[in-house]
């Protein structure tokens, strides 16, 4: 008998449809050719020099060229214990904190914890590319409440209701959103944490974005909105976005105190700890104050408007106002089926492939995201190339007929 040489478990897992775009935009880069990426969620500002510099000084110390606790240096996790106070009024102990190799270990080993084989996740599409992978790694099911650009892809209560069944243990719970953009209010925040809480959910919330909202947007945090659900809320961060940090791989894990030690477990064994290094320059990253970040969110800000802008003043474009995080998410429904240098594209994923082959733009499609018929855009990039990169797909669009 001739056995499969991957695991099926390992083989039913997608590449990162978010990277992928970035790499092969990186490639076609290197051969010459001068593409404009849109793909990788990825600040184009260097991490602030008070944070390497607190890098290299740990790099000297003997300390850290040794094992440290699985669980995150103590002094980081009281660190994350406090800022997470400081930001969204949620008060933890350092021993609900699991400082993690990045805010994917963290997603992962969040749902490896709560879920059993069966277990159904309600995930509200369009989603992050890594959340299904995650909850079919750990057994669970995936259930999507589907929202659109005439809601600004946010879901109601009713929509949650519809899919509840009685195999539903865990609400995802994202806002800001990757990939829409789309911020609740603090009003729908608590309405959608009240429900959880009657219906018995647990709550596996990501707040990655916190600090990127925009105009009158405000973030908050299901935890704070709805204390009650302190026994049965999971929270995700990390320092990637708000500092610029995506190569540090510096993420976190807060819940209560049982699920916190699992995790801890499975990370014992999974990887040990977080790179000490990395550690160090996240300590000074969430002691430090915001002022690096309020320069970013002035930038994407302007450049939110700019893309906004730009994506709706092409025919067949539609491009509602993203309040958070650094991604436009616009409809090109309207382009599907259309003749395109000869083409008749017929979903998102062979649109986007015209468009890197014709204008030379890497931009990921929406089937990653669980809602084809759209593309996703992060203005995380110079001002220069996105007006440029923009100005290209416009220019191919307009021949769509």
């Amino acid at each position: 008998m001739t056995r499969p040489r991957i695991s099926a478990r390992i083989s039913a897992i997608s590449e990162s449809a978010t990277l992928a775009v970035d790499a092969r935009a990186k490639a076609m880069k290197a051969a010459g050719r001068p593409v404009i990426g849109f793909g990788a969620g990825e600040p184009d500002f260097p991490t602030p020099d008070y944070i390497v510099e607190a890098a290299v000084e740990a790099s000297r110390n003997p300390r850290f060229h040794k094992y440290t606790p699985a669980g995150g240096l103590p002094e980081l996790k009281q660190a994350i214990a406090d800022k997470t106070l400081r930001d969204s009024g949620f008060q933890v102990d350092a021993s609900q904190v699991l400082v993690t190799n990045g805010g994917k270990q963290a997603v992962y080993e969040a749902f490896a914890t709560l879920l059993d084989p069966g277990d159904e996740v309600i995930v509200i599409a369009p989603y992050w590319t890594t959340y299904p992978e995650a909850i079919r790694l750990a057994g669970g099911v995936q259930v999507d409440v589907v929202t659109d650009e005439t809601t600004g892809y946010l879901a109601t209560v009713e929509q949650l209701e519809e899919k509840l069944t009685d195999r539903t243990k865990v609400l995802l719970f994202v806002s800001p959103s990757n990939p829409t953009g789309a911020v609740y209010t603090p009003a729908q925040v608590e309405e959608i944490g009240r429900w959880a809480l009657d219906k018995g959910l647990w709550v596996v919330t990501d707040e990655i974005y916190e600090h990127l909202v925009y105009g009158d947007a405000v973030f908050s945090s299901i935890a704070t909105a709805v204390p009650e659900l302190r026994e049965r809320v999971v929270v995700l961060n990390g320092v990637a976005k708000t500092y610029a940090m995506t190569g540090w791989r510096v993420g976190w894990l807060i819940g209560p105190s049982d699920v916190v030690k699992a995790a801890t477990n499975l990370q014992s064994h999974a990887t040990s700890n977080v790179a000490n290094v990395s550690q160090a320059a996240a300590l000074a990253a969430v002691t430090g104050d915001l002022s690096a970040v309020a320069q970013m969110r002035e930038a994407f800000d302007r450049r939110r408007q700019t893309i906004v802008r730009m994506l709706n003043e092409i025919p067949g474009v539609l491009c509602p106002e993203p309040l958070g995080a650094f991604y436009a998410y616009p409809s090109v429904k309207a382009l599907l089926g259309k003749e395109l240098r000869g083409r008749r594209p017929q979903t998102s994923a062979e649109l986007a492939e015209l468009i890197l082959e014709e204008a030379e733009v890497a931009l990921v499609p929406g089937e990653a995201f669980g809602t084809p018929g759209y593309f996703r855009l992060s203005y995380a990039l110079g001002d220069d190339d996105l007006a440029e990169g923009v100005s290209r797909v416009a220019k191919l669009l307009g021949e769509a007929r």
